[in-house]
């Protein structure tokens, strides 16, 4: 059965491309899913993450309020690097055991990982294939700006807190081109969904 690894940048159409697959029939593992269930309030990865970001990121209920941390790791490298050590070998963990659950399911034709962090995360050899969902930049900082109501300078300082988009191609094997409307997204992808389940 193959794993295809599913990434692009922030505000890319990542989502919409993985949620279309879920609708083809894919089983899809989202690390972003993976991530909050793994930081729930009192679990190991939340206590390492409190001890050192400090309870001021916490509500009154114990739950991460996830804007105030990405403005911390969004304007630091450092402290972006903390999180990361704390949450990816624990997603990762997660991930792989999804994955060989998935592997014993029948009627699976295709198993999706969608990570945006995939390749930064060293997530690549869990799959088989690359798909990188990918659009201009200037494009992609006014659909971040529009999503997230941020300023230029705000959306400008999460974009260059990733890969680049050129470096991620270069891990690629196979690109969607997500800068058109939702239907022609929808027809790239069903065109690479025929050509990939019938080789399955």
């Amino acid at each position: 059965m193959l794993v295809v690894g599913l990434t692009g940048g922030i505000a890319s159409g990542k989502s919409t491309v993985s949620q279309y697959l879920r609708e083809l029939g894919a089983e899809i593992i989202d690390a972003d899913v993976i991530a909050r269930e793994l930081v729930y309030p009192r679990s190991s990865a939340w206590q390492e993450i409190v001890n050192h970001f400090g309870r001021e990121i916490i509500d009154e209920k114990g739950f991460l309020q996830r804007k105030k941390l990405g403005q911390i790791i969004f304007q630091s490298p450092a402290e972006r690097e903390v999180l990361n050590k704390i949450l990816h070998p624990k997603i990762k963990q997660r991930i792989a055991g999804l994955i060989e659950a998935c592997r014993h399911k029948k009627d699976v034709p295709l198993i999706v990982v969608d990570a945006p962090l995939l390749i930064e995360a060293g997530m690549i050899g869990m799959v088989d294939e690359v798909w990188v969902v990918a659009i201009p930049e200037e494009l992609q900082l006014q659909r971040l700006r529009e999503r997230d109501n941020l300023s230029v300078t705000e959306a400008q300082k999460r974009l260059v807190s990733q890969m680049p988009l050129q470096e991620k191609l270069k891990y690629a094997h196979r690109v969607i081109d997500n800068s058109g409307t939702i239907n022609e997204t929808k027809k790239a992808v069903y065109s690479i969904w025929k050509q990939v389940v019938s080789m399955v």
